[in-house]
Formats: C-alpha cells, sequence, structure tokens
C-alpha cells in the first residue's frame, strides 16, 4: 500500500521528524479540535501560530516574567495570567488526553485494514511518540508510566511496522527482542488478540469467542449486553460483528513479515485454540473467573454448532447498532477503541466510497493529538468540559474573576459552557440504549454527546459560579436550562445512594465475573463512584441556594441519600479511594468539598477529622504530597518518588473545605506549590494524573494549572480567615 511503504528514519525520536513551526491546532463547533500540518510558506503566514499552539508542541512562548508573588492570591493570579495565553479563542482550554498506549494500535490496524491513509508527517510524528515511550528494555506498556506488556509491545510493533518502520530499526531490533522475551505475541491479553486478528497476524481460533448473538436475547436477561458498562458494550457491538463474519486483512508483504516477527515459534506451528487463555503474567490484572472459563467452553462449543441464519440477524443487529451510534456522534464514537472497530465494520459493509468512510475520515483527527514527543491517540476526544468547569470554579472561588484584566477571558469561557450543554437526546434514544441526555454536559464536546454525571454537576457548578458570583455576567444559559441539568442529576442516583458515570447501574454486580478483558478491572457494568456522587452533591447544593424552589424535596432527598454513601464508603484511615484520579488525594478532596457544603466541618464531623488527619499524616517534609499512580492498581496509598503540585493541591482543597484548623500544614503546602511556579506563571508537567478501570492511567495536564490557580486562591482567604485578618 502506497501510503505505508518503508521509511528512512533516525535512530531516536529526540528531535521532531517534523517541522514543528508548522502545526496548527483548530477548534471547530463546540470545541472538537484537530490538528494541521501547513505544507506551504503561503498557508504559514495565513495562519500564524497561537500560543495555545507553541505551548502544546512545547515551543517557548518567551513570555517575559511576571512579578514575583507577595502571597498566594499573587501566584494564583500569575497562574491564571498564563493560562489565559493557552485559552482558545472559542473560550475553552485545549488539551490532549494522553497516557494509555494501545490506542495508537488500533488507530493503525483500523486504518490499515480500510485503506485509509495518514498524511505523510502523521505517520511521521506517530512513529516518533512510539520511539520516546519505548522503556528502557525496548517495550511498551498499557500507559506510558507502565512497565512493559506483552499488550503493549506486540500491537505497538506492529503499528510500528505498519507506518514504515524497517524491521532492522534499532528501535524495532530492541522492541521485538523485549516481545521475545515475554514469550511473544501469543501470550497478548484478549484485545490485543482480537486486533492482531483483524490484522491478520494471529489466528481467529486463538480468540475465545464473542458472539453476536448476545444481542438478540430479550432486553430483561440480566447479562444482557445493554446493561454492560457503556464503554465495553460500545467495544462488543463491533467486536460481535467482526468475530461473527472473521474479518482479516489480506495477506500483504508487511503481514506476512510480521507473522514471522513477533512470535517465538514457527507463525504455522502453533496450537491456536490452545492459546484463548494464554495472556502472559505480566500483563494479567484481572485473572479470569472460573464462572468466565465455564461460560467460554458453553459458548465455544455453541460455536461448533452456530445456526448460520440465527449468526447473520445477530450480525445484522450488531452493524444496526454501530450505525445508531455512529449517527448519534456524527461518526466520532464514544471513545477511540469503538471509533476504529465501528469503522472497518462500515467500512467492510458499506465500502470506502460511502459517506460512512469519509465521514470517519474526518473524525479519525478529534483523537490525534501532537506534543512535543510526536503523534498520540487520545483516550477521549479531549476533556475540554472538565477542564472548562473546573477553572469557571477556580477562578470565581479564587477572586480572580471579579478582576477586570480577566473580565474578556471569563465572558468567552461562559460562552463555551453555554454552547456545550447538550440541548436535546439522542437521535437514537431508547433503541441504541442510551441515557437521556437533554440538559447534560459531557466530558469532552456535545459532538461526542454523552451524559456523564460529574461533568453534568461540574458544569453546572461552573455556569452558576460564573453567573450568579460575577458581577455584569451576561446569563446566557437559562433558568430552564439550569433545571434540566438538575433534573439529569436527580435521574442518576442509584439505589445504594451513590452516582455512576454515565447511567444508572443495570446490571447485577456478579456480571464482574465475566469480564473477558484481563488488563482491566471494573468494566462489566456501572458502578457508583465517590467521585461522581460528591459532584453530585455539590453541584445540587449550589443549586438549590441559586433556586430554593425547583424540585426542592427531591433535591434534599437525594442530597441525603448521597451523603449517606460518602459516609458508607469512606476508608477506616479516613480517605476515599477514587477511581478517575490519582488517587485517596484526588477523591477525598472531593468528598470534603461536598461535606462542606452540607455542613460537615473538622469540628463537628468524624469523618471530616479522619479524613483531613489523614491526609496531613502523608504530607512530606517539604510541604507537600505525592501519591503513585499504583494506589490505584493495589487499592492502598502508595508514595511517588517526588511531591507532586497537582496532589499537593488537591490535599490543600481538602484540608479548606474541611475547615481544619491549624494553619501549619496549609502554609507549608502553599509554599511548595509556589516554590514549583515558573517565572511566567506557569507550572512544569509531573506525574500522570488520571486513571481509569484500575490499571490504566491518562493525562490531564491542565489540572496542574486549575487545581494550582484554585488552591492557592483558596488558601490565600482561608489562611487570612484563620489568623482574624482581611483577604
Amino acid at each position: 500500500m502506497a501510503a505505508y511503504t518503508p521509511l528512512d528514519l533516525p535512530a531516536s525520536g529526540k528531535l521532531p521528524f517534523t517541522d514543528y513551526s508548522r502545526w496548527r491546532l483548530r477548534s471547530d463547533g463546540p470545541g472538537d479540535h484537530t490538528w494541521h500540518y501547513l505544507r506551504t510558506d503561503e498557508e504559514v503566514a495565513a495562519w500564524p501560530q497561537t500560543d495555545c499552539d507553541k505551548y502544546w508542541l512545547g515551543i517557548p512562548l518567551d513570555l517575559p516574567p511576571l512579578p514575583k508573588p507577595a502571597n498566594a492570591l499573587d501566584a494564583a493570579r500569575n497562574g491564571y495570567r498564563f493560562f489565559t495565553h493557552l485559552q482558545h479563542e472559542d473560550g475553552h482550554w485545549p488539551a490532549e488526553d494522553g497516557g494509555p498506549l494501545f490506542l495508537i494500535p488500533g488507530l493503525v490496524i483500523g486504518s490499515y485494514v480500510t485503506g485509509m491513509p495518514f498524511q505523510l508527517e502523521e505517520r511521521l510524528e506517530l512513529i516518533r511518540y512510539l520511539f520516546n515511550h519505548t522503556n528502557e528494555d525496548g517495550g511498551w506498556g498499557i500507559h506510558i508510566e507502565g512497565q512493559s506488556t506483552v499488550f503493549g509491545t506486540a500491537l505497538n510493533y506492529c503499528a510500528m511496522r505498519i507506518l514504515g518502520v524497517k524491521v532492522d530499526h534499532p528501535v524495532a531490533v530492541k522492541a521485538r527482542g523485549c516481545l521475545h522475551k515475554l514469550g511473544g505475541a501469543t501470550g497478548v491479553p484478549s484485545w490485543g488478540k482480537f486486533w492482531l486478528s483483524i490484522l491478520n497476524v494471529y489466528d481467529w481460533d486463538g480468540n475465545h469467542p464473542v458472539p453476536s448473538e448476545f444481542w438478540l436475547l430479550p432486553d430483561w436477561v440480566p447479562f444482557h449486553p445493554h446493561r454492560w458498562w457503556i464503554h465495553t458494550r460500545n467495544v462488543y457491538i463491533p467486536m460481535g460483528y467482526l468475530y461473527g463474519v472473521r474479518y482479516k486483512m489480506e495477506e500483504t508483504d508487511i503481514v506476512l513479515a510480521l507473522r514471522e516477527e513477533i512470535y517465538t515459534q514457527n507463525y504455522y506451528s502453533i496450537d491456536w485454540s490452545a492459546q484463548r487463555s494464554n495472556v502472559a503474567a505480566v500483563d494479567l490484572y484481572t485473572p479470569h473467573s472460573t464462572f468466565l472459563e465455564f461460560a467460554y467452553g458453553v459458548l465455544g462449543t455453541y460455536e461448533q454448532c452456530a445456526f448460520p441464519p440465527l449468526r447473520r440477524a445477530a450480525i445484522k443487529r450488531c452493524y444496526e447498532l454501530v450505525v445508531m451510534e455512529d449517527e448519534n456522534t456524527e461518526c466520532q464514537t464514544l471513545g477511540p477503541v469503538n471509533k476504529m472497530m465501528n469503522l472497518i465494520v462500515r467500512a467492510h459493509v458499506e465500502g470506502r466510497e460511502s459517506e460512512a468512510y469519509r465521514r470517519h475520515l474526518a473524525r479519525r483527527q478529534d483523537f490525534m493529538w501532537v506534543s512535543p514527543e510526536g503523534m498520540m491517540m487520545c483516550g477521549t476526544n479531549g476533556s475540554q468540559l472538565w477542564d472548562a468547569g473546573f477553572t469557571a470554579q477556580a477562578i470565581v472561588e479564587s477572586g480572580l474573576a471579579v478582576e477586570p484584566e480577566f473580565r474578556e477571558s471569563l465572558h468567552a469561557l461562559l460562552g463555551w459552557l453555554d454552547r456545550c450543554q447538550i440541548r436535546d437526546n439522542p437521535k437514537h434514544f431508547e433503541t441504541a440504549y442510551r441515557h437521556a441526555t437533554k440538559g447534560a454536559w459531557p466530558f469532552s464536546t456535545p459532538t461526542q454527546g454523552y451524559t456523564v454525571s460529574d461533568c453534568t454537576g461540574e458544569g453546572l457548578k461552573g455556569v452558576l459560579s460564573i453567573q450568579d458570583h460575577v458581577p455584569g455576567t451576561p446569563q446566557l444559559v437559562s433558568e430552564r436550562r439550569l433545571c434540566d441539568a438538575v433534573d439529569i442529576l436527580l435521574g442518576m442516583q442509584n439505589t445504594n445512594g451513590g452516582f455512576a458515570s454515565y447511567e444508572l447501574i443495570r446490571a447485577p454486580l456478579w456480571l464482574e465475573y465475566l469480564n473477558p478483558a484481563e488488563v482491566f478491572g471494573n468494566i462489566m457494568t456501572e458502578y457508583s463512584y465517590p467521585e461522581c456522587t460528591t459532584s453530585a452533591i455539590t453541584a445540587l447544593s449550589i443549586f438549590r441556594k441559586h433556586n430554593p424552589e425547583y424540585r426542592a424535596g427531591d433535591i434534599q432527598r437525594v442530597i441525603n441519600e448521597a451523603v449517606k454513601y460518602v459516609h458508607h464508603v469512606q476508608r477506616p484511615e479516613g480517605p476515599w479511594f477514587g477511581q478517575w484520579g490519582v488517587c485517596f488525594t484526588y477523591a477525598t478532596q472531593f468528598a470534603l468539598e461536598s461535606l462542606s457544603l452540607v455542613g460537615e466541618t473538622y469540628a463537628n464531623s468524624e469523618s471530616v477529622r479522619r479524613a483531613c488527619d489523614f491526609l496531613v499524616s502523608k504530607q512530606r517534609a517539604d510541604g507537600g504530597w505525592g501519591e503513585s499512580y499504583k494506589s490505584c492498581e493495589i487499592g492502598s496509598w502508595v508514595e511517588h518518588e517526588k511531591t507532586q503540585v497537582v496532589q499537593t493541591a488537591w490535599a490543600l482543597m481538602a484540608l479548606i473545605y474541611g475547615k481544619y484548623p491549624h494553619a501549619a500544614p496549609i502554609e507549608r503546602g502553599v509554599q511548595l506549590v509556589m516554590s514549583r511556579q515558573l517565572p511566567d506563571g506557569s507550572w512544569a508537567q509531573e506525574a500522570i494524573e488520571g486513571i481509569f478501570n484500575k490499571n490504566v492511567a491518562i493525562s490531564y495536564p491542565n489540572f496542574k494549572f486549575e487545581f494550582s490557580i484554585w488552591a492557592l486562591g483558596l488558601a490565600h482567604h482561608y489562611l487570612a480567615e484563620l489568623r482574624g485578618e482581611k483577604a
């Protein structure tokens, strides 16, 4: 294939493979951002790079030093002055959402098998990103800070070779050696087996069945796929189709070469059926349960005698659901894995000249992000709303929002929050098993268009923070639309009082014993999460101050039950376990914010005292906090080797929300955050901040701005209060 010819490449990715002065970030509509490479000098002159472009590319902004801060509020002000340089003209803050290393392979394999090309510059920077994120042993992990695994190494090796890295390139040689030391690609986890089967370098007989017939079951069946967690079911819909038709790439030179390169034995001698449950020990986070192995036995027997008309009907049903997902999201889809699998399904059914294929090509760009290390495939199409909601609250609670120099930035932010709220339910609502979306805010953009409970909470809080507390602000989001958001939140509480992520819990918890993806935890059904629950408590508490009349009884009941849940899931030693950020520091900050809004403080709440005392016990000699993502993997506190600014900010905010009565720990934390601030007001990127499914770390690089500014502003006012001074 001409678009994937071998390339002559440098030995390392230390320096860019393209001219970084030619990359531009475009944001269309409600914040859907894409990177573009300008080839002519005329294009470059007509479209100058912005500070936002330069920052994310790693090009120095050369901003003058700001006045040295005399106090925490000065430091917060300097931080926001810098941060406004990264604000897009439409009002939001673009950022990568990278970290997972199993996404580029899906991007590359899905594109290759459907004949979808990349620009040369995209190929080069995708390769460079992989070069820059190899571990010392030559392999790749499940995420950029993880140890080398078969999943990461086998898939990224294949992606690299498809993109044009020659077999004898030093990076390829070292990666291949690492993969062979790990036992070769036969031990790749199930999602890896699936991708390699699509590529035709792993036999379909080496996969456990993925029967599309599940989608023909009555909806009331407890394990019907519509009850699975939304990311899982949206991946297994196209998987069901592709497994059902045994889709595979034609035998090209690279396919034949990879069959020889990624195994430790002859490809044609492998006993494929014996590999179905073969997963390398280094990859195994969630081992197969006895229940799952029994289910696989039953499904394997069924597969021997699957009824062809039933299989055809099931495959057709999966295709229909793929189309509905594409139409609901303009082919952007929920996430990058089902995005690329949906593309393969649509190309297989409708062809490469179809409108669906063209739309998928355009929307593929939404996940591709250029960084100083190269081009990555992000975990979503961005974190636009998530960052905007936090920023709005940070500048209001810090007191910066009333300062004239930030008025333009604030109004642009409010305008973007207004445009980001989802106004209607999806085109295919109940037929696609979707939760209501009218009034919700998404994680990223309304194009993606999925309700997320805590994003709705943070979006609502962001709007109320600005519209209710900043004089002269236009009231862009109407009362009716604020009430629509409240309606969404009130409808998302589970029977245990907690809130899940995208929708109500639909399946019994025993379904987790059927988790087929060995590298992830807790993926089969929704769960109530402390972070989602506390966000709902804070949003509803703030809304009822704004409008004491609307559904007052329902709001009080929901808050009461949610607070009970928060108390119930607190660890005996004091913190809360975070499922979406690292980890105890993250969740405890959210928890204490929510409890503060129902009147619980260090003085009157044993729960708050335990939490604050726990955090203070983890403060380091330098005044800061530092927690490793490993905490999320093993479920107990793991110290990071270095103090982290973001986690120090979270800990400070938690102590302030809890009204911790002693100033010294807060003062020391403030000094740490201020000491890490650079002369231009920024903070350097440190360790990865986020997590999902317990085992995959993900980046939120804007957190270092949002939460540092927020914590410093809060601390300035709270410390003055403790001293009996005027801030």
